[in-house]
């Protein structure tokens, strides 16, 4: 009795944020897990930041810890200032809600999203097919240069959707089979000259793009939103920027540099810092 009367909150506050059937929905799926299950149940939420229902795997699957990111803590909040938005590149896409996020926001903009897990890949196509030609979905990972790369899954993070990712093919590779894109080639396909928004998630990858050739197209970029995984990371992506000045922020777990120019020889790289949430 006293965990029903516990459960009774919590199922309020799904019913308030989602609905009452998606509610029910995952209260099912929830005591499905804890009996061992693994339903392969799909849901439709309609979040109040998006045009359009966006669809979850429930049970095991990363979707809904990805949606709470963006649309429960609202995480890309403190980049709706960006004007104009009109070319915006989402790297590591997974199943596109922060694409639909940003379709929302920027109404004019074009969003390319890049994901290279072709499970992820087909509820990103699905997601933003309400969007029509405003949203292009490429199957493939960005990268320094083109090339094949191969697909990792369970080697990073907790293993789920969210965290797979690429490395080279050594030649030796039979499961080679992700396209590789560079960043202008992205832009190429985006149809513009300069990219407005930046939005990268790509599991480590950023230390592949953010060396040696991104000199060629980063004075192109005007705001970038990252999630920067390791110190590493922090360091190649920060080194990258040393010519640039810009306004920092940190939301959650992204780092937010908006209002990139090449900076005068006493500016510093950051004129302000602050935690956008």
């Amino acid at each position: 009795m006293r965990k029903i009367v516990r459960s009774i909150p919590a199922f309020l506050g799904l019913w308030k944020s989602f609905g009452l059937r998606a509610a029910i929905t995952l209260v099912i799926d929830r005591a499905q897990s804890a009996l061992g299950f693994s339903p392969t149940t799909i849901l439709k939420i309609k979040p109040r930041q998006a045009k359009y229902p966006v669809l979850a795997r429930l049970g095991r699957s990363s979707d809904m810890s990805l949606f709470h990111e963006i649309f429960t803590f609202d995480e890309y909040a403190c980049i709706r200032d960006i004007s104009p938005a009109r070319v915006i590149l989402d790297l590591g896409a997974n199943v596109g809600y922060s694409s639909a996020y940003l379709l929302s926001c920027f109404p004019t903009a074009k969003v390319v999203a890049v994901e290279p897990d072709p499970g992820n890949f087909e509820l990103c196509r699905k997601n933003l097919a309400p969007y029509g030609d405003r949203a292009q979905v490429v199957l493939g990972a960005v990268w320094s240069k083109r090339c094949k790369l191969v697909l990792s899954r369970g080697t990073f993070g907790d293993g789920r959707e969210w965290a797979t990712q690429v490395r080279e093919s050594d030649g030796k590779d039979t499961e080679a089979t992700v396209e590789a894109w560079d960043v202008p080639g992205l832009l190429h396909l985006a149809g513009g000259e300069s990219i407005d928004l930046l939005k990268v998630d790509i599991e480590r990858s950023e230390l592949e793009i953010f060396s040696g050739s991104c000199s060629s197209w980063l004075p192109k970029v005007r705001n970038i939103c990252i999630e920067l995984h390791g110190d590493d990371c922090k360091e190649v992506f920060l080194g990258a920027l040393k010519e640039f000045e810009y306004d920092s922020g940190i939301s959650r777990e992204l780092m937010i540099c908006k209002n990139l120019q090449f900076r005068t020889s006493s500016a510093q790289p950051e004129r302000n810092h602050t935690n956008c949430l």
